[in-house]
């Protein structure tokens, strides 16, 4: 910036050297006063943030709006077209988007002025070698710059001048490549017709070969032919483009363009103009057919692929409906769909969100044209591979499609599941699937199980895309065929069931019936999803459950219409018929149970539904649930009569929890979130044995059995099914199957490597009974060599037994993922059995049925963190601490009524403090310590005593008492636990408790941290290890401060355990020596953090405390200036110094810079005195010259111990300000040593207001003034002066300057005498 400045400000204003000699120096004083403002704009316009350059470029034409003439435009104009060959690449542009702005903005600028300066700035003759492409492309920025402007098509000097220089640049094609004549075209384009008729000759040769040289003349000619075509035939003569001799050349200028826009992913111009002159002179076919289709797809050359996949997207919405087949059916889209199928690695380029763009854009374009937008839809769903569409089932491009599209398109796909005509489909293999040689791949059967699958599933997925209250017809049709085709069949079509009319051309297998049926209930999670959002339905129109179940009934009660495909026994139709009355019933409830009936009807819903798919299993399911339902809405305050009745008989909240258990156990995210909700409308009449239920699932060691089973069974289906549809849809399916396995057997061999001892036996016994191990020696015996048949015995023999031994460990390996895939599922099943809980403790804070989860969670938590390996435990860990420490410890809501549980509750707490301090993490153990806080504050919040209760609604004053602060809790039961655990985190090497932890119990419970605080203080000294006592240090300075502990203490008590706590601090320091170790570090710097607390403390409440014995030892401890102590540690020591009146020393560091030692050579002298030396540093020197005789008067110094006044730099400063204040206030500045503080009087007032305030305090509460620790050994006096009143801050004398240097440079005694001789000289040197 400081050379920008300094070149703008060397250089003349007239950037086109215009300006006469006699304006120059004016302007370079223009130049001069320019502001930073102004200069940081063009730094500003070269930033790569956009917002920067566009903010920069605003402020710069609003700058020069208010300087239209001045030197700031010629300035501007000059940076702007000197960055327009920046060495930085990106720059550029920014320059070039700048000066089109400028010349914009002023049009009173001549263009051609501007030229004539781009081109003397970048002089491309006088351009050196190394500077030939910034100047290319500082001429070409400028062009543009012009262009941009919107004035170069209005001038048509600067236009012609403008062309010719494209023209020139056109030539450097290994710099520039086609961007010369891209911006010809450009401008050529936006001239006016008699512009481009007069230049059109200058840049297009009269030549065929030359127009399809290029894409860039190709556009250029078809330019020309849009708006002049006369022009153009004059000089060209007519010309076909669209002729067979010419196909090879449209080929090969179309592949040149798709080259060119690799990078860009872009349809060219020139490829856009080619398809709209075809559509105009209708040659559309020939163009498609010859040039796409058999030119450019022929070339195997994937940017001219990417080239006619954008032509396709582009020409859609430029066809007519008799147009579309020919490009949705030929060779292109067959293309477009292998490239989808094939372009599966993440580092492929996909062109389908590109080609779903072009379709949003279309479908968008035309909803006037629903049969237009049904063709498109239709023949991209058409695109199959061996059956398979190749588009995803999830297509966010069908909700741009207008209603009836929308109608016609199902139908569509409803036809085609029905009745799949493979012949209109656009089929292919790829090569892979070519190369397999299995006849089965190639069936029609197989096709149609492939088509049948994606058209269910993208029936379904269309009902996620549409709007539950537009299109509910819709909806409605898609849930009924997909509900009838799961679960019944047509035995006679009648009309009153139109799913009955339905025929089918190819029989429907039980796989695809299977998908229909997973898709069914896919749907079903999506309409639930939906209309719970949606407004409440009406009395015409009922909800969406009601009219599937009313659909079930009808085809039900048509037996001989239909049949379902496991019809139902008598028991499974009267629960059916029981479900309908109860849904009825249900319906009519009143409003207040309105949220919860419908929770029950959902739920009842969906169990009838499951009749159809699990007749057995859902019977029993119905009963149960029905049973429940009835108890549970008729359920009245005398709920323990009817206990009592039927003792027997399990509540009827036991059985609906084993009931949606076994709901949770199914595969299926609509019963998790049927689960939640029907839970969290029964949890408030949730009873212990309930509960157990539920943590019985969370404790692996008591979960039951069958359970487990049925989860792995319905799991293991699920798994089948998908990996049926995964392997169809994969092309080497085979091929990867058999590596697959090849793999396995090599990774078997590895494993199996050690074998068990009695397969060693077996094989030995073999080898033996064939006489294959030789003799015992081991020696060669040719005459007991096996035949043939012994050696074909023995070779049988050993098969056989290495076929056994195969097989048991195939059996090994079967067991062990067996028990991986149990327990895969048993900690899913968890997974969503948390939901149940989350749902308690979410809902029913205040039940006290939550404080019995705390050990169970505690528990996951524990072994979740000890075998978090796989995800899935990473799941449970994270969902279950979610839910103990957000939704339970955090929660604002508590239980408030325990009743009898508190004594098992104080023994819980015990528990818990002492699984805490048991732990072998820190981590864990914060979670037991937490729940045992939580148990406090239930504990706290359930007062017992009604006396106690009524006292706190009473104010009794400031301060309240122990049975206010306590409420419920009794301190003799919770105060021995806490302090074991105290003491041992106090004792123990390695305690999983922290500091913060107990720092939150007392700031949560003060009067609890009263009865603690004797703990804490005894460890800070004594016996205890350094690291323990810097603990209790931290403890103690952490929670004295605290507002709520103060308030449970009287105030003698309270002054009393400060110094109690202070005298425990001061024999710490005491028997502390230099610290060496870093736990005894530690140790001092919380001591000393620990006492700085307890000054503030006396101070703030004026405590009387003796502090001289403090003063004592810390003078003792020597810790000056020189201290080899931590930087933190020094101040911690000064900060405990200043509260007791002794004030910090200053830095040694000026003194030493002033007055270098002797060890010092004259060069290093002469180092330090290189460069600018500011006027403060000579003063020093002067300075430094009168204090040389002060060395000789350092030893008496010493040993008087008097430090002498520093304030000579303050007589300097004062003197021309106050010349006689001294004198007039009658406090002369004394010359000689300050006074020893130690003979100071207390009430002598300080000369700041602070320090005064604190050596009242001290006197009043020591009695005696505090002593400075000056070391008296080999230390300048002048350097340890501790006191502000002494220092060279206080008011120091008006003597002249030239006296005062005489009476230092005299070397007289006076240094060191008393305070009489001082004044006595004091007036003798003021005599003339």
């Amino acid at each position: 910036m400081a050379e920008t400045e300094s070149r703008a400000a060397a250089e003349p204003g007239s950037p086109g050297g215009a300006a006469d000699s006699g304006a120059r120096p004016a302007d370079r004083e223009g130049l001069l006063k320019q502001s930073r403002e102004f200069l940081d704009f063009f730094w500003d316009i070269a930033k790569p943030e956009q917002e920067t350059r566009l903010a920069a470029t605003e402020n710069l034409l609003e700058y020069l709006r208010a300087r239209p003439q001045g030197s700031e435009m010629k300035y501007a104009l000059k940076r702007l077209v000197t960055g327009l060959g920046a060495g930085r690449e990106t720059a550029r542009p920014c320059y070039s988007v700048a000066l089109a702005q400028l010349l914009q903005s002023f049009e009173d600028i001549p263009l051609c002025s501007v030229l004539q300066q781009i081109q003397e700035k970048h002089d491309l003759q006088k351009a050196k070698k190394a500077m030939m492409r910034p100047a290319l492309f500082a001429n070409l920025f400028g062009v543009l710059a012009l262009f941009q402007s919107g004035r170069l098509v209005k001038d048509s000097e600067a236009l012609m001048k403008a062309v010719k220089l494209l023209q020139i640049l056109a030539q450097h094609h290994n710099h520039l490549q086609e961007q010369p004549q891209k911006a010809l075209v450009d401008i050529l384009s936006e001239v006016p017709e008699a512009v481009l008729q007069e230049i059109l000759p200058k840049v297009l040769k009269a030549d065929l070969n030359s127009v399809l040289g290029s894409p860039e003349h190709l556009e250029l000619f078809l330019l020309a032919q849009q708006k002049v075509p006369e022009k153009l035939k004059e000089l060209i003569g007519p010309v076909n483009l669209f002729s067979d001799e010419n196909i090879p050349r449209l080929v090969n200028v179309l592949k040149t363009a798709a080259a060119s826009v690799k990078k860009e992913r872009k349809l060219p111009t020139v490829a856009l103009d080619l398809l709209r002159l075809a559509l105009q002179e209708g040659r559309f076919p020939w163009f498609w057919k010859e040039v796409v289709e058999q030119g450019l797809l022929k070339k195997q050359f994937w940017p001219a692929s990417y080239l006619c996949f954008r032509l396709l997207g582009t020409a859609l919405p430029l066809l007519s409906k008799e147009q579309l087949p020919l490009v949705m059916q030929g060779d292109l889209i067959r293309h477009f769909g292998e490239h989808m199928v094939t372009a599966k690695l993440p580092n492929q380029f996909k062109f389908a969100p590109e080609m779903n763009e072009y379709l949003s854009a279309f479908l968008e374009s035309c909803r006037d044209d629903p049969e237009r937008q049904l063709a498109v839809v239709v023949a991209f769903t058409c695109v199959t591979n061996q059956g398979l569409p190749v588009l995803p089932t999830f297509w966010r491009v069908v909700r741009s499609l207008s209603a009836p599209a929308l109608k016609g398109y199902v139908v569509w796909l409803r036809d085609m599941f029905l009745r799949p005509d493979l012949d209109s489909l656009v089929d292919f293999s790829t090569s892979s699937q070519k190369k397999a040689q299995d006849a089965s791949l190639h069936v029609p059967e197989r096709a149609v199980l492939r088509l049948r699958k994606w058209v269910i599933l993208r029936l379904v997925s269309m009902v996620d895309a549409l709007h539950a209250e537009k299109e509910e017809d819709v909806i409605e049709e898609v849930a009924r065929f997909c509900f009838f085709h799961s679960f019944f069949e047509t035995k006679k079509p009648t009309s009153q069931i139109p799913e009955t009319e339905q025929r089918f051309s190819f029989p429907l297998e039980s796989r695809t019936r299977e998908v229909v049926s997973s898709a069914f209930f896919s749907l079903l999670q999506t309409l639930s999803t939906q209309f719970r959002q949606a407004p409440e339905p009406t009395q015409d129109r009922p909800p969406w459950t009601h009219r599937l179940v009313q659909f079930a009934d009808s085809l039900l009660n048509r037996s001989r219409n239909v049949t379902p495909l496991t019809p139902f026994s008598s028991q499974q139709r009267q629960a059916w018929d029981r479900m309908l009355q109860t849904l009825k019933e249900l319906d009519a409830c009143p409003p207040e149970a309105k949220a919860k009936a419908s929770a029950f009807q959902h739920l009842l819903f969906l169990v009838g539904v499951y009749l159809f798919k699990s007749p057995v299993e859902s019977c029993d399911l119905l009963g149960d649930i029905q049973t429940c339902i009835k108890k549970s809405l008729g359920e009245k305050t005398r709920r323990t009569r009817s206990k009592a009745a039927n003792p027997q008989e399990p509540p009827w909240v036991e059985v609906l929890v084993e009931i949606l258990l076994a709901l949770l156990a199914q595969p299926s995210h609509l019963m998790r979130q049927v689960a939640r909700t029907v839970f969290s409308h029964i949890c408030s009449h949730l009873t212990p044995r309930a509960l157990q239920l539920i943590l019985d699932v969370l404790n692996p060691e008591q979960s039951p059995e069958e359970d487990s089973v049925v989860v792995t069974d319905d799991s293991e289906k699920q798994l089948e099914s998908e990996g049926d549809k995964s392997s169809e849809s994969e092309d080497d399916k085979h091929s990867a199957s058999e590596e697959d396995s090849d793999e396995e057997d090599s990774d078997e061999e590895d494993r199996d490597g050690d074998v068990d001892q009695g397969f060693r036996e077996q094989l030995m016994a073999v080898l033996q009974a064939g006489k294959a191990l030789g003799t015992v020696d081991g020696e060669d015996d040719d005459d007991d060599e096996l035949g043939d048949e012994a050696m074909m015995a023995l070779d049988q023999s050993l098969a056989s037994l290495f076929a056994e031994q195969k097989l048991r460990i195939q059996a090994r390996r079967d067991e062990k993922n067996k028990l991986r895939k149990e327990k895969v599922l048993r900690r899913d099943f968890q997974i969503r059995a948390l939901d149940l809980i989350e749902v308690l403790v979410t809902k029913q804070p205040e039940n006290p049925l939550v404080l019995e989860l705390l050990e169970p969670l505690l528990d996951i938590i524990r072994r979740s963190m000890r075998s978090s390996s796989s995800k899935q435990e990473q799941d449970l860990l994270h969902k279950t601490a979610r839910i103990f420490t957000h939704h339970l410890c955090r929660s604002r809501h508590y239980c408030h009524d325990v009743g009898r549980c508190v004594g098992p509750l104080y023994a819980q707490v015990e528990r818990l403090v002492e699984q805490a301090g048991r732990q072998a993490d820190t981590t864990i153990s914060l979670y037991y310590f937490n729940a045992a806080l939580y148990l406090l504050r239930v504990l706290k919040g359930n007062a017992t005593d009604p006396a106690c209760k009524t006292q706190k609604k009473e104010k009794a004053g400031p301060k309240p008492r122990a049975p206010e602060a306590t409420g419920g809790l009794d301190l003799s039961l919770v105060t021995p636990v806490y302090s074991s655990a105290l003491t041992s985190f106090l004792t123990k090497r390695n305690s999983p408790l922290t500091i913060p932890m107990f720092l939150s119990l007392f700031s949560r419970h003060p009067v609890l941290c009263k009865s603690l605080l004797p703990v804490v203080i005894q460890h800070v000294s004594g016996p205890a290890r350094p690291r323990h006592q810097a603990q209790a240090c931290v403890l103690l300075q952490k929670a004295l401060p605290t507002r709520e502990l103060r308030l449970c203490f009287e105030d003698p008590e309270w002054e009393q355990l400060v110094g109690q706590i202070l005298a425990k601090v001061t024999e710490n320091l005491r028997t502390l020596g230099e610290a060496q170790a870093k736990s005894e570090q530690q140790k001092e710097l919380s001591s000393l953090g620990l006492l700085n607390t307890l000054f503030r403390t006396v101070h703030q409440e004026k405590l009387t405390v003796d502090l001289t014995t403090v003063l004592a030892v810390l003078q003792g401890r020597q810790l000056g200036e020189h201290s080899a102590g931590s930087s933190r540690l020094h101040d911690l020591y000064w900060q405990a110094m200043k509260a007791l009146g002794v004030q910090r020393p200053k830095s040694g560091k000026k003194d030493a810079k002033e007055a270098p030692s002797a060890a010092e050579t004259p060069v290093s002298t002469k180092r330090k005195k290189k460069g600018f030396l500011p006027e403060t540093k000579k003063r020093k020197k002067r300075k430094s010259e009168g204090a040389v005789p002060e060395e000789d008067a350092k030893p008496a110094a010493s040993a008087g111990d008097q430090p002498p006044s520093t304030g000579k730099k303050r007589r300097h400063k004062r003197k021309a300000r106050a010349p006689a204040q001294a004198l007039e206030n009658g406090t002369p500045a004394p010359k000689g040593p300050a006074p020893d503080p130690s003979t100071t009087s207390p009430g002598t007032p300080a000369k700041t207001p602070k320090p005064q305030k604190k050596k009242r305090k001290l006197s009043q509460v020591n009695g005696a003034t505090p002593v400075s620790p000056v070391p008296s050994s080999g230390k300048k006096p002048q350097k340890d002066v501790p006191e502000k009143g002494v220092s060279g801050k206080s008011p120091q004398s008006a003597l002249p300057r030239k006296k005062a240097r005489l009476s230092l440079a005299s070397r007289s005694p006076s240094l060191l005498q008393g305070t009489a001789k001082r004044k006595k000289a004091l007036r003798k040197a003021r005599k003339p």
